[in-house]
C-alpha cells in the first residue's frame, strides 16, 4: 500500500475510526499522540511573540520642562493642563498602540525637547 492509498483511506474515514485508529498506533508501537499536538500547539506562540504594538513611555522630563510639555501636547492632542500631568506625572505612558516607526519618531521628539523616553 502506498503512501497516498493510505492518506486516500484516512479522508474517507469519521472522527470515531480516526480516533481509533490513533489509539491503535499508540498501542502497537508504544507511541503517544499528544507530543506532537504538544509541538504544533507551541508553534503559533512562538509566532505570536513578534510584536506590532509599542508604547512611547516618558522617563524624565529634563531642564526644558515648558518644550516637552508642548511636544506631548503636539503628539497627544491633549490639552495644556492634561499635557503637563502627563509631564508631570513621568514615568508615564505618552502614546501607546502604536507603530513601531511612530514610536520612534516621538520618542526622538521627546528627546529632542530634553526629556528621556524609552519604547516599549
Amino acid at each position: 500500500m502506498t503512501k497516498e492509498e493510505i492518506l486516500s483511506a484516512i479522508e474517507s474515514m469519521t472522527v470515531l475510526d480516526l480516533a481509533d485508529l490513533v489509539k491503535m498506533i499508540e498501542e502497537k508501537f508504544g507511541v503517544s499522540a499528544a507530543a506532537p499536538v504538544a509541538v504544533a500547539a507551541a508553534a503559533p506562540a512562538a509566532v505570536a511573540e513578534v510584536k506590532t504594538e509599542f508604547d512611547v513611555i516618558l522617563k524624565t522630563v529634563g531642564e526644558k520642562k515648558i518644550e516637552v510639555i508642548k511636544v506631548v501636547r503636539e503628539i497627544t492632542g491633549l490639552g495644556l493642563k492634561e499635557s503637563k500631568d502627563v509631564v508631570d506625572g513621568a514615568p508615564k505612558p505618552v502614546k501607546e498602540h502604536i507603530p513601531e516607526k511612530e514610536a520612534n519618531e516621538i520618542k526622538a521628539k521627546l528627546e529632542a525637547a530634553g526629556a528621556t523616553a524609552e519604547v516599549k
